[in-house]
């Protein structure tokens, strides 16, 4: 008793807890009922329990504590100049296993997605437990300066400069880089130029191809509906159109994990930004690069994604030489702590970052 669980085998302990039968949960990960039996019986044996019904009554050895008790992981919050001399936040949490860097997207803000926040505190727990986690607030946001003039936040090359800059912060040994909705395509970017500094590549919920460029005249609308969502939820300081907006992100939050993003939509940028920083990649289209790649990569999307469609996260699949792809069961496009889909996606890069 005591011995460690393998993450596969705390997402079966979940859904055991859940009352799920074998068949049910075979299904849900996409395995043999045999698998699943294999998995109930490391279980037993590990946590010491008598049958499957005490199974739900036992904690596992070394599971996550819930938010807001035992010890946290504090970060460490440093700054780095990037081109025009604008300065980026950076943070760093956890010591062990390789430095995994999570490209910036906008709706961050490094000291406020800390282990304590319901949105993003189970990414920077479970990360950081693991790897070297660094994250960074992209120009205009969080703790990054906010001044956008002179940027063309459309250039893709101006964001793959402030990622090269956050690297060559972190020393010489290459990285593994996790790109996730608008980060997606500034790592793809970036593992393509350099792929010498890059030893993995991690895609989850992200696309090749902004929205406005995917031959679909209701993404094209959707592109002008949340570009003026930006526009008047920030503008007139209006919680409704920011709790829709954020409803896209995380469908499934509950009325506190709502609030909570509604508040961090508010302060993470300013009422200019915020229009700029959501079109930014609208127009966007790395289909070619994406062919370029050759670092080994990892996709992963949630099927019911509202952010973005499921079906981009295949096409840049295919684009990828040699990626391999992987579906979540989720119709969020930020993973919440209880979704099954989070400990199968922990469990997939652990094993592909290993």
């Amino acid at each position: 008793m005591g011995e460690a669980l393998t993450p596969r085998e705390r997402v079966v302990l979940e859904l055991v807890r859940r009352r799920w039968t074998n068949a049910e949960i075979a299904e849900e990960l996409v395995v043999s009922v045999r698998t699943v039996e294999t998995h109930v019986s490391a279980l037993l044996r590990k946590l010491g329990a008598a049958d499957r019904r005490a199974l739900g009554r036992t904690a596992a050895p070394g599971s996550s504590p819930t938010p807001g008790s035992g010890p946290r992981t504090e970060s460490l919050i440093r700054f780095v100049e990037v081109a025009n001399g604008a300065r980026l936040a950076v943070a760093e949490t956890g010591t062990r296993g390789p430095t995994l860097v999570k490209t910036a997207t906008w709706l961050t803000q490094v000291d406020k997605d800390t282990e304590a926040s319901p949105i993003w505190g189970h990414w920077v727990r479970e990360l950081a437990a693991r790897y070297r986690y660094v994250r960074y607030d992209p120009r205009g946001c969080g703790l990054s300066d906010r001044d956008l003039a002179g940027s063309d936040l459309t250039d893709l090359d101006l964001w793959i400069d402030d990622l090269r800059r956050v690297v060559d912060s972190i020393g010489d040994e290459p990285v593994a880089l996790l790109g996730l909705s608008q980060g997606g395509p500034v790592a793809l970017g970036f593992a393509s130029r350099y792929p010498e500094r890059v030893r993995r590549l991690v895609l989850y919920g992200t696309y090749a191809r902004g929205m406005r460029r995917r031959d679909d005249p209701v993404q094209l609308a959707e592109s002008d509906v949340k570009v003026g969502m930006a526009r008047i939820g920030w503008q007139m300081e209006s919680e409704e159109f920011r709790e829709n907006f954020g409803r896209a992100f995380v469908p499934d939050a509950g009325p506190a994990e709502i609030a909570w993003f509604n508040d961090q939509l508010r302060a993470t940028t300013s009422p200019e930004n915020a229009p700029l920083l959501e079109g930014a990649f609208h127009n966007l289209d790395v289909t070619e690069l994406a062919r370029t790649v050759t670092v080994p990569t990892l996709v992963l999307h949630a099927t019911g994604d509202r952010g973005v469609p499921f079906e981009e996260g295949r096409f840049l699949a295919g684009l990828i030489p040699n990626a391999r792809f992987v579906a979540l069961n989720s119709r969020n496009h930020v993973l919440l702590q209880r979704d099954i889909a989070f400990a199968q996606f922990l469990d997939e890069v652990e094993r592909f970052l290993a």
